[in-house]
């Protein structure tokens, strides 16, 4: 007794309990487990102390404690069970339980129920019931926790049909309020799909002895899942299953992993075993469920047992059963080195899952396919990646048993990696199969549609590679192509695809589309119109399966332009040179009237996507923003610091001085914009003009203004954004030079490049903006006061002092 005592005392465990924490030679499993053995010491002390002798009444750990899985913060989920004879004496033992638990600042979530209330409840309560699956006995009536224990299970069995379907709404609840562990930047390790959560509802599953869960990696990744959890709880010191941006070096360094990305991947890798057991064990769930509804109705029928179901062919070797692909009785994998391409094609186009035991059979029993493949493997994948969105659910099948490893040894790299841009919304791996999705949308629009889908599989497998991934990439995919059996012109087409896939989207938003210099370069670059056309096919849907930031109308209208510039000189035609391009007539009027009056003059002009049907809006592409001014210093910043202030978002700029007509004394500088309103409705011209013209004259504290802004823009707390970095870009214009800047995303960021290129004494000639998520990628058109490109090595100082300017 006076052990006992002694053990219940808070302070003892508390010690206990905080030197195994710093135990750095225990971790995983077995800290968890000593870690709920010493709490099951602790709570049994109390218990024997408030209780002496006590019969009708028991301790019990339910959920994660019941399970033995504590982790350094999680909560200690208990139940005190009794028979109902002697209130008082419950009442007492629950204050000694709870109070010393509370003192601890430990998470405790309790109750104090009867058996039959404690039924009663998880007969409501599928979550109480869930908890219940895992009870488990600490101290006090055995029989009495015994008791509960079997008739909870017997319960669940029971009711199965009923709870199981509820169970699966659950989960798909819980996945669609937190996505998907397995491709986001800062996961819930417990409540996203593919969590543990998840985990614990296969094992609720296999409880009811309806359906089981494919056992192979579910328990090592269930593992790999909690011991992140427990470096998460002991590096923060929190209770917490968010895995934030902030904290992930520091658990990796706690996990002895390389960094965060290996910390990633790693939680990744988990989750998609998790996940995959998940949608093999629900299908199974459901199929088992059918059959018993089915049953009835056929005895009744026939008066006899059950009839197989029918075996449907859909390919060689390849058939459908009872709503899953199969292989057939007599395919031989061993001899068939084709039929996972096959059997994966008949799914996706049948619209059918690709079942567990096909898959597995073809994992083990598969001959890798001979170099280069047969035209029937080559087309099967084709097939397969031109499915659409059923593409997906049977590639991961494929995936989750190595089969993709076998047909494509170099996916190992890309698989599972994370992408640090919030950007993507996609694993690199991931990503790559949505831009075949997405390309599969426009396989009518193109001559080839077999290499657009290679190719949109293709396009980012060297970020699994050091250096440019579109150069480490080209390389891959000429190396893949080959060995997939494409002839050496279509290899050719490939490799130019993957080394250019970025070329269309970056050289319309960042480059001066009406200088010659920039057309001709991506026609060099492209070489053909066939290449042009894939490759414009390509650009949309790798930007659709980037995430909504990455693709507008505003993008596709600048590509749309740039494909058929570029096309037109594939076929013969000169660019026209932008210095020989006259002025139009409303130029004209606004450069006379800035004259005339010696002030801003303004235009502003909505721009619409025509609708793609009758009956649809159309869609505003931002508005055209034309400012004539008559020529002075710091015209660009107080312009851009102006539309900041208004919260205009600056899409593309171009700014260049015109030449007036004989008899008109002066010089005007047009500006021709492209802005959009972040928020809101559009402000007055007038108004937009009064701010100039206080913004020119020095009136108007646009610096201040900014400062407040600012200071109150949202910004993710403990993630430092990346140092700015201002490049000059060789060769790009033969007009200007081309400063790119990179830079994150804020308000007045235009406003301050533009005021440190006016110190720079140089004249900004256009200016192309573009922002994907919270970075900004621009790009500025420069030239020296007499209008030619800047020397080399002025061009670099320039550069420098820009970068020097957004850094300070």
């Amino acid at each position: 007794m006076d052990g006992q005592a002694e053990d219940s005392r808070p302070g003892g465990y508390a010690a206990a309990r905080l030197r195994l924490l710093n135990e750095k030679a225990r971790s995983g499993p077995p800290r968890r487990s000593a870690l709920a053995g010493l709490t099951d010491e602790w709570l049994a002390g109390l218990f024997a102390a408030g209780a002496p002798g006590a019969r009708g009444v028991s301790l019990v750990a339910v959920g994660g404690y019941g399970r033995a899985e504590l982790s350094p913060r999680s909560d200690l989920d208990l139940l005190l069970l009794h028979d109902g004879s002697s209130p008082e004496t419950v009442s007492g033992l629950a204050d000694r339980l709870w109070y010393p638990v509370w003192d601890l600042g430990l998470a405790l979530d309790h109750s104090v129920r009867t058996p039959a209330e404690a039924r009663k409840t998880a007969g409501e309560d599928l979550k109480v019931q869930l908890g219940l699956l895992d009870a488990r006995h600490i101290a006090g009536d055995l029989g009495l926790t015994t008791a509960l224990r079997t008739t909870v299970l017997a319960d669940w069995r029971n009711q199965a049909p009923k709870r199981l379907p509820a169970l699966r709404e659950l989960c798909e609840e819980r996945a669609a309020r937190h996505g998907e562990l397995q491709y986001l930047l800062e996961p819930d390790l417990k409540e996203a799909r593919g969590g543990l959560r998840d985990a614990t509802a296969l094992r609720a599953v296999a409880a009811s002895w309806l359906a089981d869960a494919p056992r192979e990696g579910l328990a090592e990744a269930r593992s790999r899942l909690l011991d992140v959890r427990d470096a998460l709880h002991l590096t923060t010191g929190r209770a917490t299953d968010r895995l934030a941006l902030q904290e992930q070096d520091q658990v990796a360094a706690e996990l002895g992993l390389l960094d965060a990305d290996a910390l990633l991947r790693q939680v990744y890798e988990s989750a998609r075993v998790i996940a995959y057991a998940g949608d093999v064990t629900w299908r199974e769930v459901g199929r088992v469920l059918r059959s018993r509804a089915v049953r009835p109705r056929l005895r009744a029928m026939w008066g006899g047992g059950k009839p197989a179901p029918e075996r449907s062919p859909l390919a060689e070797g390849v058939v459908e059963h009872d709503g899953e692909v199969v292989l057939a009785r007599a395919a031989r994998p061993d001899r068939d080195p084709v039929l996972p391409l096959r059997a994966a094609a008949a799914a996706a186009q049948a619209g059918l899952p690709l079942s567990l035991h096909a898959a597995r059979r073809m994992a083990t029993g598969a001959r890798p396919l001979p170099t280069p493949w047969p035209a029937e493997a080559r087309e099967q994948l084709v097939t397969l990646l031109g499915s659409g969105r059923l593409t997906v659910d049977v590639w991961e099948a494929l995936e989750a048993e190595g089969l993709i490893s076998l047909l494509l040894p170099d996916w190992d790299r890309v698989r599972c990696r994370p992408q640090r841009n919030a950007v993507h919304l996609w694993t690199v791996d991931r990503h790559l199969i949505e831009t075949a999705v997405r390309a599969s949308a426009f396989t009518r629009r193109v001559s080839r549609p077999d290499l657009l889908l290679v190719a949109a599989l293709l396009h980012d497998i060297g970020k699994g590679w050091p250096g440019d991934h579109s150069v480490a990439g080209e390389v891959i995919a000429r190396d893949v192509a080959a060995r997939i059996g494409f002839d050496a012109d279509d290899v050719t087409v490939i490799a130019t695809l993957v080394r250019h896939h970025l070329l269309l989207v970056e050289t319309a938003t960042r480059r001066d589309l009406d200088d010659p210099a920039t057309v001709r370069s991506v026609a060099e670059a492209v070489g053909s119109p066939g290449t042009l056309e894939l490759l414009h096919a390509l650009t949309e849907a790798d930007a659709l399966a980037t995430g909504p930031a990455a693709w507008s109308s505003w993008r596709a209208s600048l590509v749309a332009d740039l494909v058929k510039r570029v096309s037109a000189v594939l076929a013969g035609q000169a660019p026209p040179d932008p210095e020989e391009a006259a002025p139009t007539a409303q130029h004209e009027r606004l450069a006379l009237e800035a004259v005339a009056t010696g002030a801003p003059v303004l235009s502003l002009r909505a721009q619409t996507e025509p609708p793609a049907e009758p009956s649809d809006d159309p869609e505003p592409l931002g508005v055209e923003l034309l400012i004539a001014v008559p020529d002075q210093e710091g015209v660009l910043p107080a312009v851009a610091g102006v539309l900041a202030v208004h919260r205009l978002t600056v899409r593309a700029a171009e700014l260049r001085s015109l030449d007036l007509p004989d008899g008109v004394d002066g010089s005007v500088l047009l500006l021709d914009w492209r802005v959009a309103a972040e928020y809101g409705s559009l402000p007055q011209a007038a108004r937009l003009r009064a701010d100039l013209v206080r913004a020119l004259d020095g009136s108007l504290d646009i610096s201040g203004r900014l400062a407040e802004r600012d200071a109150a823009y949202p910004r993710r707390r403990g993630v430092i954004a990346p140092p700015p970095r201002v490049t000059v870009a060789p060769a790009a214009s033969r007009h200007a030079t081309v400063i790119e800047v990179r830079a994150q995303d804020a308000p007045g960021l235009l406003f301050r490049i533009g005021r440190a290129l006016e110190d720079a004494g140089v004249r900004v000639r256009s200016a192309h903006v573009s922002t994907l998520g919270a970075n900004a990628v621009d790009a500025f058109y420069v030239t020296q006061e007499r209008g030619v490109p800047l020397p080399g090595e002025e061009a670099v100082a320039v550069a420098r002092k820009l970068e020097e300017a957004l850094r300070g």
